[in-house]
């Protein structure tokens, strides 16, 4: 299960990490959905739109050591 989405931040995590540090972003496909401040904020304001387990969140570390991944997959 999101195998695109994480190629997706596994080919861009770089670009990611000098844009949007400390964020977490809504990823579907190979496409940035949303930028948020938290977790609770990027699930709630895309699943306006969007059910749960069609999108990944995923957390871009400030510092790279700290680097791992959360998925949502809710259904």
């Amino acid at each position: 299960m999101f195998e695109v989405e994480n190629k997706f931040y596994q080919e861009n995590r770089e670009s990611l990490r000098s844009q949007y540090l400390g964020k977490r972003v809504v990823i579907v496909k190979n496409k940035i959905l949303g930028v948020y401040d938290s977790d609770n904020e990027a699930i709630d304001e895309t699943t306006k739109t969007m059910k749960l387990g069609t999108f990944c969140v995923k957390y871009i570390p400030v510092d790279p050591q700290e680097e791992y991944h959360r998925i949502f997959s809710y259904i």
